[in-house]
């Protein structure tokens, strides 16, 4: 029923076939990047569906407004080609079923999503989200469940995004806050790729700390320390909504230090890729990674994404680099964490 919006014509015509010309795992010229892309549009065998690793990144290096990310999943599924061993991929897709176990505050026209991260529940307090806090959704029905297209499973979230959708419209939100970057991507982004209609306004936390901070600024002490930003995969979704990192980062007085691995060029974490592609892979992306953080000076690794933080926080703490969530140092700016 829901089927995705893509244009192989906007691929045959691309003059620069970003999409797998800037792939990090990938090296391809323009011409052999095109070719491979009409490959898959075409439903042909291509090298690309072993040497894509789901980082998602080029949803964002499309200029086109295409899905080239999600075309590779979808005929990943289509031809059998899972990233990760059977059993793990229903151990997942088990642990986002729709139990009956969810929570829901007193809503009203807004409210904060949780999705399926508990830690949420120790960072959205204080100042920050003293008015907010009230209005607040958690548990699986509520879910965003993209998680599975890094396991070359888009049929599962065509079945439940609509049951989250109607969930949501039950509950007569007009807006919803997303505390997990997953979330807003999967509701900006992933539903209008398919058609699944959205009966609410997603809002970004990013956009939401900006407002606040802004509100609270005289409450606001520089925090005058040196940070690296872990840039998540699903943040590729949301490109629009990365500048406000050093929109904030500015509001509360902390230096975002200038490395390799940040911005377009940001590497994942790596969490995911010892489940589909073995630690070699991961080992090898993360200490990368935390390499260039320690090498330009950054004195705390700023998270966006608590599951990027519960694969890298003890790893960058033991390089003498102190892991935080950036609802955490809002809050520190303001005299709380």
């Amino acid at each position: 029923m829901y089927e995705l919006k893509f244009d192989g014509s906007l691929c045959q015509t691309c003059p620069t076939a970003d999409c797998l010309v800037k792939c990090q795992y990938m090296d391809l010229e323009k011409d052999e990047a095109k070719k491979q892309m009409v490959n898959i549009w075409e439903g042909k065998d291509s090298f690309v569906f072993e040497g894509c690793v789901t980082c998602y990144a080029c949803e964002e290096y499309c200029r086109r407004g295409n899905h080239p990310f999600y075309l590779i999943t979808e005929k990943r599924e289509e031809k059998g080609l899972l990233t990760a061993p059977r059993a793990i991929t229903k151990q997942w897709i088990n642990i986002g079923e729709p139990q009956g176990k969810f929570k829901v505050g007193k809503p009203g026209e807004r409210v904060l999503s949780f999705g399926f991260m508990p830690e949420f529940f120790k960072m959205a307090k204080g100042r920050l989200f003293q008015k907010a806090m009230p209005s607040f959704i958690f548990g699986q029905e509520f879910f965003c469940n993209v998680v599975y297209i890094h396991f070359a499973n888009t049929s599962i979230i065509k079945k439940r995004l609509p049951m989250i959708m109607e969930n949501f419209r039950k509950l007569g939100v007009k807006e919803v806050v997303c505390l997990h970057d997953e979330c807003y991507g999967s509701f900006a982004h992933l539903a209008p790729a398919y058609g699944i209609e959205v009966p609410f306004k997603p809002i970004h936390y990013f956009e939401f700390l900006y407002e606040r901070l802004k509100e609270l600024r005289n409450d606001i002490k520089p925090l005058n320390f040196k940070v690296a930003y872990q840039r998540p995969c699903s943040s590729r979704l949301s490109p629009d909504k990365h500048r406000l990192v050093r929109d904030i980062m500015d509001l509360i007085g902390v230096r975002l230090v200038e490395r390799e691995y940040q911005d377009e060029n940001a590497l994942c974490c790596g969490g995911i890729y010892a489940m589909c592609f073995g630690y070699d892979l991961a080992n090898d992306v993360q200490r990368r990674n935390m390499d260039d953080m320690a090498k330009h000076g950054a004195e705390y690794c700023v998270f966006n994404c608590p599951a990027c933080q519960g694969t890298l926080g003890e790893k960058v703490a033991k390089m003498g680099i102190k892991p935080i969530h950036m609802i955490e140092l809002c809050r520190m700016a303001i005299g709380e964490a």
